[in-house]
């Protein structure tokens, strides 16, 4: 019911010639620590033709909401590093990186603030690893820039349906599954 269901659905439809298995690992509330700890299973072991990875978000509400342990940047960019030369030597998977989408529907709040290196740190990933990038922070904060209403989340850092609904236009448009506007 999610960003990958409705990429999935918009693919299918968009793009009826390409048969594509589409296998979605994402679990609600992980940090790249949790990541970390199912990767050869959830990745490794499924040799995935393409690997579009989506984290971050967790790492930095973490911070703010101390409910569970966030993730600094030092050690989020040493974590994922690790795992996207994991998929490089033991994969022939192309990637795919999104950047953490916001906290909180104000662009300026603290963990936007807060957000901003690890967006930074993905953009450096997916040069470094020629990986395709998905500006899904930019685009975000484009679009809070332009309106308030409605609402990208229902809770700050949760999808609300626009939301879901610009993740995948602009995973699409990244990986140029999508030609429009």
């Amino acid at each position: 019911s999610g960003y990958v269901a409705l990429i999935r659905n918009l693919c299918a439809a968009l793009h009826p010639d390409l048969r594509l298995e589409w296998i979605n690992r994402g679990v609600s509330g992980d940090t790249v620590r949790h990541l970390a700890d199912r990767w050869q299973q959830d990745v490794i072991d499924v040799q995935p033709d393409w690997l579009s990875v989506s984290i971050g978000i967790n790492d930095v509400w973490r911070q703010l909401d101390k409910k569970a342990p966030g993730v600094d940047i030092e050690t989020y960019e040493k974590t994922y590093r690790n795992l996207l030369d994991q998929v490089k030597t033991k994969t022939k998977a192309r990637l795919i990186l999104m950047e953490p989408s916001i906290i909180g529907e104000d662009p300026h709040s603290e963990g936007n603030k807060l957000l901003a290196p690890y967006a930074a740190c993905v953009r450096r990933l997916a040069e470094e690893y020629d990986a395709v990038l998905v500006p899904i922070h930019s685009a975000c904060l484009d679009y809070l820039a332009r309106r308030k209403e409605p609402a990208l989340t229902t809770d700050g850092v949760h999808l609300a349906g626009p939301g879901i609904a610009l993740f995948a236009s602009t995973w699409l448009k990244a990986v140029g599954l999508w030609n429009g506007s």
